[in-house]
């Protein structure tokens, strides 16, 4: 099915389902919705019969220069060869160039923002984007150079260069990166595609690459919280947690709805458990120091990265909240610089704001990847007590069943998922207050929106990656200890995340293998929500 845009419904989801390949290998087409389209090309049909003239006053971007040039008249003559000079001003994008689904993103991002009818470009620049995204012409993006005030101008620059079939811009086409011109007319399409006034800052303008990374980063981020709490609640079984911390009860006392979630959670998962009991702990796991027949003392209460996972968890839950009505208000939002709106009956004027600068996102961009580098942060402590006999409660040591010595187990697992811990660490450092003055002080103050959107993706994908890493080790754990510990069934919900694993991943019974292979394995059931379906099945939704 097509999403049509409006500039006031697009959603995160249908971000993503345009964004990325669906489970049929297709992406999903979008259009301009006709009312949207008609709205747009009423407005530009106006400006070209008023202000496209030399004695027109002066607005900014439609007749005049950028930045410090804001009061130099562009002449009409000019107009066209000013288009062209505005984008090759601004094309000094730098490094890698950005992911395939950051590019779709921004592509739908920006016509969207043109529905809303507050930009003034002609018609036919909403639909050469449109265009491009169902025929799946992806211009070549460098992923550096923006510091997200005035929007996104160098990327954006990149962008609107491809669009045109500039001999320097290049695209991504089938597979093949190649010349746009090159790439635009094996794609059947003309790759002249001259632009009118304000078009070219229309196309720059607004932080649409801050945006496409935020609405992707959220997208995740939430579709991760199901799998965080199924991880832990596997990890709660493997080593006999108790589930007290997690009473209803507990959490009406300090009643903030995000932890009181996870414990919701946490007890439908376990619900039916045997494993997590007094009974099950007088089991001497294989690595645990106590002589037969003499009981551990009780239990009591576990370790805070068991305990205190609500408080943990729930306010990450409670942060995407956050974030997510920020990114939803920015993707139906106009964003560039100057806006048209109606003025009288027949009229429209031109007001310049400041609507292109990105703080709103770089702020929240900050948040989200402070939250979701913490929620990694635990999980990954939870993962490394299962590898250490002394804090499993006796699991065997490094989850490893061949011969010692000889093997090493999954301690080297571990010791990767530390290193993503300590990569988000540093990546989680505010970069919304760093601000340094740029084109003669006539940005003064920037966002670095960019930067903190690149940097909150690669922290989700990171945590993905270590929640990913507790759901294997943790279902290494309990298969080993089934023959000691089977008469002690787990919880209807943690047995059917398990069954899911072993569906795809057997568990390492004679020693060492290519652990990255499965750990690639595990990351997949989380990111395609094939875990979460099989939980689901048998429980119920999760909240």
């Amino acid at each position: 099915m097509t999403v049509r845009i409006d500039g006031a419904r697009l959603t995160i989801g249908k971000v993503a389902e345009v964004a990325r390949r669906g489970a049929n290998g297709r992406f999903r087409k979008a259009a301009l919705h006709p009312k949207a389209a008609a709205a747009i090309a009423a407005t530009r049909a106006y400006i070209d019969a008023n202000w496209m003239r030399d004695d027109a006053p002066l607005m900014y971007a439609f007749n005049t220069g950028v930045g410090l040039f804001k009061d130099q008249r562009v002449a009409i003559a000019d107009m066209a060869s000013y288009q062209t000079k505005t984008i090759y001003a601004h094309a000094t994008g730098i490094g890698e160039p950005l992911p395939e689904d950051v590019t779709r993103a921004t592509m739908l991002l920006r016509a969207n923002a043109f529905a809303s009818n507050y930009s003034g470009p002609r018609i036919e620049v909403v639909e050469r984007l449109l265009t491009f995204l169902n025929r799946e012409l992806h211009p070549v993006i460098p992923a550096k150079g923006s510091v997200g005030a005035s929007g996104d101008l160098a990327p954006l620059a990149h962008l609107a260069g491809a669009l045109c079939g500039f001999p320097e811009a290049e695209i991504v086409w089938r597979g093949r990166r190649m010349p746009a011109r090159d790439a635009i007319g094996k794609a059947k399409l003309d790759p002249e595609f001259p632009l009118g006034a304000k078009d070219a800052s229309a196309l720059i303008n607004g932080s649409t690459v801050s945006l496409a990374l935020a609405a992707l980063a959220v997208h995740d981020a939430r579709r991760l919280m199901k799998a965080v709490d199924i991880g832990l609640s596997l990890s709660l079984e493997a080593m006999r947690g108790e589930l007290a911390a997690f009473d209803p009860r507990v959490h009406r006392a300090r009643p903030h709805p995000g932890q009181a979630r996870t414990a919701r959670n946490v007890l439908r998962l376990t619900e039916g458990t045997r494993r997590c009991s007094e009974e099950a702990r007088r089991v001497v796991f294989p690595d645990e120091r106590r002589a037969p027949g003499e009981n551990p003392p009780p239990r009591v209460q576990d370790v805070y990265s068991l305990r205190c996972a609500p408080q943990v968890h729930g306010p990450v839950f409670e942060a995407i909240d956050y974030v997510d009505g920020i990114v939803t208000t920015e993707l139906n939002a106009a964003t560039d610089n100057p806006l048209i709106f109606p003025d009288g009956a027949d009229g429209y004027v031109s007001i310049s704001g400041g609507h292109f600068h990105g703080q709103y996102l770089a702020q929240a961009m900050d948040v989200l990847g402070i939250a979701m580098a913490d929620l990694g942060a635990i999980s990954e402590r939870r993962l490394a007590r299962l590898i250490d006999p002394t804090l499993s409660y006796g699991l065997p040591r490094n989850l490893l069943a061949g011969k010692r010595g000889l093997n090493t187990g999954f301690a080297t697992v571990q010791c990767s998922m530390s290193a993503l811990v300590m990569e988000n660490r540093g990546l989680a450092t505010p970069g919304s207050v760093d601000s340094i003055p740029g084109k003669s002080n006539a940005e003064d103050h920037v966002s670095n929106s960019t930067w903190c959107g690149r940097k909150a993706r690669t922290i989700v994908e990171n945590v993905e990656q270590i929640v990913a890493g507790e759901i294997l080790m943790a279902a290494q754990a309990l298969t080993l200890v089934e023959p000691v510990a089977g008469d002690h069934p787990l919880g209807r919900g943690t047995a059917a995340a398990l069954a899911a694993v072993r569906q795809v991943i057997p568990p390492a019974l004679d020693g060492d293998r290519w652990y990255a292979t499965e750990m690639a394995q595990a990351l997949e059931l989380v990111r395609s929500g094939a875990l979460v379906a099989a939980v689901e099945d048998a429980v119920g939704t999760l909240e």
